[in-house]
């Protein structure tokens, strides 16, 4: 897991990303279609066309990072939307690298009775 400071925020690029592009790339992207600094230690997550393939971009204040992640089965679940972003959690962010719907997370468990 990707250690997130608590006071980073967590940016999804909505729409689909030519998963080819590396770190320069894809920090223009964050600067010129997110419009955010892509040096302010913020994470940056981008999706391929097929949906199994995310990449995130961090600056952590030394140097460049780039994490990728591919699924083996099924899709990240990614906005609707073709254009715009969406902030998430550091929360939301385990649930999307883990492949669960952050957008609607179920309790798998709830007790039945306080005794």
């Amino acid at each position: 897991m990707i250690p997130v400071p608590t006071q980073t925020r967590v940016w999804l690029a909505s729409g689909v990303t030519d998963m080819r592009k590396g770190f320069v790339s894809l920090a223009v992207l964050a600067e010129t279609v997110l419009q955010r600094d892509p040096y302010s230690g913020h994470l940056f997550v981008f999706r391929g066309r097929r949906g199994d393939l995310i990449k995130v971009i961090w600056w952590d204040g030394q140097g460049a990072c780039l994490f990728s992640k591919r699924l083996e089965r099924g899709r990240f679940v990614w906005p609707s939307a073709q254009a715009g972003t969406v902030s998430l959690s550091a929360a939301q962010l385990a649930m999307l690298l883990e492949g669960i719907d952050w957008r609607a997370p179920r309790r798998t468990w709830t007790p039945l009775s306080a005794g």
